[in-house]
């Protein structure tokens, strides 16, 4: 399967590629591990962005060139700054997240090799994470007298609980394999250098679910409400609304008629 689009040169820090309705996204700083930079920052979110309105793509995936994912945030870009000179920065990967989590289409990780600071928040923001059995995360902030960011203050606490969470944040360490998968910052494990594979074949999967059904999804584990009540109200609210949709009808009709369903989206 290829994994990049006709259009890529190879001053690109995103490759953007398509397989069928998968939209590949490939950080592509290979020499620097994928670090990420303002540019990258920047390109992620808007390609992201671009693929989350775009009618042809269902899924996303995200994964980095070189054979490592990313390595964190890019450290030789960065200096002591005031403020006003560093939000822009801040708020530039902050919009990254808010892409993945605001947007109606699964997104999903390919980790290969390092997933460090930065890199590991990218991850851990996406909807499943697919990771090398020798793929390594580590939330390395502390090292450079941090504390985190993309997210990570959510994502990591839903994921290992917050006992697990505090610690890996305040006495960071490298995560891989199987503790990896038993922890809950990976969802599944693929052989070395196999990962970008694992993750297409769950995304193609993925992208022949219903649409409207997965966005619903998205939107209820992402912004659903603290309070059991009413979590059932909004339930109600979107099964009512997912009854009246062509992709109910064709699930239904499928079912009866013993065959594949084929969801558009209406």
């Amino acid at each position: 399967m290829s994994q990049q689009a006709g259009e890529i040169t190879e001053g690109d820090c995103v490759l953007v590629g398509e397989n069928g309705a998968v939209r590949v996204l490939t950080l592509n700083r290979p020499r620097l591990r994928n670090a990420i930079d303002l540019e990258l920052r920047i390109t992620l979110a808007e390609r992201i962005e671009e693929a989350m309105t775009d009618g042809a793509v269902r899924v996303i995936v995200l994964t980095g060139a070189g054979g490592t994912f990313c390595s964190g945030g890019d450290i030789s870009t960065m200096r002591r700054r005031p403020a006003e000179e560093t939000r822009p920065r801040a708020e530039a990967a902050q919009r990254i997240v808010r892409a993945i989590w605001s947007g109606p289409k699964p997104v999903l990780a390919a980790v290969e090799g390092f997933a460090f600071g930065a890199g590991a928040s990218l991850a851990l923001a996406c909807d499943q994470v697919v990771a090398a059995s020798d793929a390594v995360f580590n939330p390395t902030f502390t090292k450079v007298g941090l504390a985190g960011d993309l997210g990570i203050f959510w994502s990591l606490s839903r994921r290992v609980g917050p006992a697990r969470a505090r610690r890996l944040l305040m006495l960071p360490r490298g995560v891989k394999g199987a503790e990896a998968l038993e922890m809950g910052l990976a969802d599944v494990l693929a052989e070395p250098g196999a990962a970008l594979e694992t993750a297409l074949a769950d995304a193609e999967r993925l992208a022949a679910a219903p649409p409207l059904a997965l966005a619903t999804i998205k939107a209820m584990l992402v912004e659903g409400p603290s309070d059991p009540y009413e979590v059932l109200a909004r339930e109600v609210d979107n099964q009512i609304r997912l009854f009246d949709t062509d992709d109910f009808a064709e699930g239904v009709a499928a079912f009866r008629e013993r065959r594949p369903p084929v969801f558009r989206g209406r």
